[in-house]
C-alpha cells in the first residue's frame, strides 16, 4: 500500500488535550481467576494493560494462562505479535501501513508473550455490570496490535458510554495462520491459531470481566479492516458461540476464507523446505521466526504460497463465514459498513468532468467505464467529477453482500452504513479507518487525521453514540439520527454517516453490480 508524502507529513501523533491524574495502589487491584493484578486509575477510568489471557507453544493451540499468586503489575502494554519490517513504519507498527501509528510507542515483539489484553472500565467489582466492547485490531492477518493506533486507547469510549472496553493482541502471519493439520499427530488442531487465540481471549473475558464491572452476557465484538475479517470469521466459529452477543464489521466484510487443500500443500512444502519430515514429528522450534519467513519466501518465489489467513478446515472453522451466513451466529445482530474512499488517501487532485471520465474509462475500459459513470451519477448526483475516480466499490460491495447474506438468514438484523465524512484540514477524504477516532471517541488522539475542528468534535459525539447504542442494545438508532432500518433485499437501506446523516435505499445498486468483493 503506497503512502503519499502528504499522508506521511500529516501522521504525527498528538498528545491528549488535557492531562488526567494517575493513581495506583490497592484500590486499583483486581483478583482475576488466575491471580491478582494491579492497574491504575486514569481520572475516572481504571486501566489495566498487558494482562495475559492465554499461553501457547509455537504452532500449538492456545491454552489457559498460568496461575500466579504474586501481585502482577499491569500498567504497561504487553508485547505485540512478531511481524515483518514491511508491516512497520518509522520503526513502529502501523495497523494497515497507512501511517497513523503510535509514534511514541515502540513495541517489543514476543512470540510467547503476545497473548495479552487491555481493559478500561469506569468501575471495579460486580456491583454494576456494564456492557463490554471488545475491539479487534486490523492489519490484515499479518500485522498490527491492540494499541498501534493512538485512537485504539479504550479510555474515551469507556468514559463516554459507561462501558467496559477491551482490546487484545494475538498471533499473526505464519505463526498465527499456517495450516499444519495435514502433518497429523500433535498438529491435528494447528490451524486458525490466531483465531483460536481470540476465542481464548473471549473466554478470559467471559470468566473475568465481571470483576472489572463488566457483564459477561452483554459483549459486543468489533473490528476494522483485518479486524473486521476476524469478526466475520468468529461469527462462523462454533467455539466462539455464546461468548459475544453483537458484532461490528468495519471495512472488512469477509464472505469466504482460504481452503484447506491449498494451505495444507503449502505447509507440507514448507516443512520439507526446512529439511524436516512432513509428519507429526516435525519440530519447528529449532528455527527462528526470521528463518521460517525466509523459507516461506523461497517457496513464494517458486510459486508456492501459503496466504496465512483463516482456513475453512471443517473443524475450527467449519464453513465460509458468509457464503451463506453461518447458523452459529443466526441470533447475533450486526453493524456493517465501509468508508466512501477507503484506500485513496489523497483526494486533492481536482478534475474536470472530461478528465474524470477519461480516468474511469482507462481503468475499466470504454464500455464498462461508461456504465460505471452513469451509475455513479445516479447514486451520487451532487458529487464532484473527481469523486467518481475516488469512490470505493470493492469494500462496499462485500459489505452489501454480507448484509444481504445476514438478512437472508432470517435471524437477527444487520444495519448497513457508509461513512462519507471528510476532514477539512487535509486531503485524506473518507479514507480507510477515518471513522475510527470518531466511533472510539478519540478525536483528540488523532487530531492530525480528523482536523479536530468543532464539526469533528460534534460529529464524534453522534458517531460514538451510534456505536454505543449498538453495543448496549443491538440497535444503532440514537438521538440526532434519522430512523435507521435493518438492511434487507427489498429496502436496501444504507445509512450515510456525515454531518447530515440520511438513509438511502439501494442508491448504488448498479455500482455494486459493476464491482466485485475484495474480501
Amino acid at each position: 500500500m503506497r503512502i503519499t508524502f502528504l499522508f506521511i507529513m500529516l501522521c504525527l501523533c498528538a498528545p491528549r488535550m488535557k492531562a488526567q491524574p494517575i493513581t495506583a495502589g490497592e484500590q486499583t487491584r483486581v483478583e482475576t481467576i488466575y491471580g491478582p493484578i494491579e492497574g491504575y486509575l486514569d481520572g475516572t477510568i481504571y486501566t489495566f494493560k498487558g494482562i495475559p489471557y492465554a499461553k501457547a507453544e509455537r504452532f500449538m493451540p492456545p491454552q489457559k494462562p498460568d496461575h500466579f499468586t504474586k501481585l502482577r503489575q499491569c500498567k504497561v502494554y504487553g508485547p505485540q505479535a512478531p511481524q515483518g519490517e514491511s508491516l512497520r513504519w518509522n520503526d513502529r507498527n502501523s495497523q494497515t501501513d497507512y501511517g497513523f501509528g503510535n509514534q511514541f510507542v515502540v513495541e517489543p515483539m514476543d512470540e510467547k508473550g503476545c497473548l495479552v489484553l487491555n481493559v478500561w472500565t469506569p468501575g471495579l467489582g460486580n456491583k454494576k455490570q456494564r456492557p463490554v466492547f471488545v475491539w479487534i485490531h486490523g492489519g490484515g492477518y499479518a500485522g498490527g496490535s491492540g494499541h498501534d493506533l493512538p485512537c485504539y486507547e479504550g479510555r474515551g469510549l469507556a468514559e463516554a458510554g459507561d462501558i467496559v472496553v477491551v482490546n487484545l493482541n494475538h498471533r499473526l502471519n505464519i505463526l498465527g495462520y499456517i495450516n499444519l493439520t495435514s502433518l497429523g499427530g500433535k498438529y491435528k488442531n494447528s490451524v486458525n491459531l490466531g483465531m483460536q487465540d481470540i476465542v481464548k481471549a473471549l473466554e478470559w473475558i467471559h470468566d473475568n470481566i465481571s470483576r472489572f464491572g463488566g457483564d459477561p452476557n452483554n459483549v459486543t465484538i468489533g473490528g476494522q479492516s483485518g479486524g473486521g475479517g476476524k469478526v466475520s470469521t468468529l461469527l462462523a466459529m462454533p467455539s466462539a458461540k455464546g461468548l459475544f452477543q453483537r458484532a461490528i464489521v468495519q471495512s472488512g466484510s469477509t464472505l469466504r476464507q482460504a481452503d484447506a487443500e491449498s494451505t495444507s500443500r503449502f505447509s507440507i512444502a514448507l516443512t520439507e523446505e526446512l529439511g524436516l519430515t512432513a509428519n507429526g514429528d516435525a519440530d519447528f522450534n529449532e528455527f527462528s521466526y526470521e528463518e521460517l519467513n525466509a523459507a516461506a519466501g523461497r517457496l513464494a518465489r517458486k510459486g508456492i504460497r501459503g496466504g496465512f489467513s483463516p482456513v475453512v478446515d471443517g473443524n475450527i472453522l467449519p464453513q465460509h463465514p458468509f457464503a451463506p451466513a453461518s447458523e452459529v451466529s443466526r441470533d447475533i445482530p450486526m453493524l456493517i459498513g465501509t468508508d466512501f474512499n477507503e484506500f485513496t488517501f489523497d483526494i486533492s487532485h481536482e478534475m474536470t468532468n472530461e478528465e474524470a471520465e477519461s480516468t474511469v474509462k482507462k481503468r475499466m475500459g470504454d464500455e464498462r467505464g461508461a456504465k460505471f459513470i452513469e451509475a455513479f451519477r445516479r447514486a451520487y448526483p451532487k458529487a464532484e467529477p473527481k469523486e467518481m475516480t475516488y469512490v470505493d466499490t470493492g469494500f462496499r460491495a462485500s459489505a452489501v453482500q454480507q448484509a444481504a447474506a445476514k438478512s437472508a438468514q432470517g435471524g437477527a438484523p444487520a444495519y448497513l452504513y457508509l461513512f462519507t465524512w471528510k476532514p477539512e484540514s487535509n486531503a485524506l477524504g473518507a479514507s480507510h479507518g477515518m471513522e475510527l477516532p470518531f466511533m472510539l471517541h478519540n478525536v483528540s488522539l488523532q487530531r492530525e487525521m480528523t482536523g479536530a475542528s468543532k464539526k469533528a468534535y460534534k460529529f464524534e459525539k453522534l458517531i460514538s453514540n451510534i456505536w454505543l447504542s449498538f453495543i448496549k442494545t443491538g440497535n444503532p438508532n440514537t438521538k440526532g439520527l434519522p430512523k435507521w432500518e435493518p438492511y434487507d433485499e427489498e429496502n436496501g437501506v444504507t445509512m450515510i454517516l456525515d454531518n447530515t446523516c440520511q438513509p438511502l435505499k439501494h442508491h448504488d445498486k448498479e455500482l455494486m453490480e459493476l464491482s466485485r468483493p475484495m474480501w
